[in-house]
């Protein structure tokens, strides 16, 4: 009797140590989405904040992993953006861990966690016909993907852009829908924000 005791009290010894060394080393939260659209009006830089508190805290060492990006370039009732006839339009975003003034080189500024663009030309010279016949992305191709995820170790981030003032009818949105984790600041991930200077 006095042996199945010791086993039962090591047992659960056991079994307390594991679920406190597994609550402390917080495991990643399962996959959630962040969502953010901007309005382009014109040749003019315009940024909105992304609030990212509710998940990054650097007391707390809570960080932020992006995984991917999907992006969305619409009107900003949700369609297709209009164009003017025969003439080239183009569209800028940028997604940063630092406010920014203007669209930057992504390979010169360390803040830039995500960027895109798109041309867009109408060649129907039709009355009526706005819709773009020709679309490219090549330049900066907007959809991303991380081998092991974007570390985010900051409270907000930035989302800007701009667009041609000729060649749109109208204002074009981007939308941004991330796809996100939340875990614990280990000494690896320390090292990799610190590597990226955010």
């Amino acid at each position: 009797m006095a042996v199945f005791l010791s086993f039962t009290i090591l047992l659960l010894l056991l079994l307390l140590l594991t679920n406190s060394t597994t609550t402390t080393n917080m495991a990643k939260t399962d996959s959630f989405f962040i969502r953010k659209s901007i309005e382009l009006t014109g040749a003019s830089y315009v940024e909105n904040t992304i609030d990212l508190g509710a998940y990054v805290d650097a007391l707390g060492k809570a960080v932020l992993r992006i995984h991917n990006i999907a992006v969305q370039y619409s009107d900003p009732s949700g369609g297709t953006p209009d164009c003017q006839s025969q003439v080239n339009a183009a569209a800028d975003f940028q997604l940063s861990t630092q406010t920014q003034s203007d669209m930057v080189i992504a390979g010169d500024n360390k803040a830039i966690v995500s960027s895109g663009r798109i041309i867009a030309y109408n060649a129907d010279a039709t009355a009526g016909n706005a819709v773009p016949t020709q679309v490219y992305q090549d330049l900066d191709i907007a959809p991303q993907e991380w081998t092991q995820g974007y570390l985010i170790g900051v409270e907000s981030m930035y989302l800007g852009g701009r667009r041609t003032a000729a060649g749109w009818g109208e204002n074009v949105v981007v939308s941004l829908v991330m796809e996100c984790t939340s875990e614990s600041l280990t000494k690896e991930a320390a090292l990799a924000l610190a590597l990226s200077q955010q």
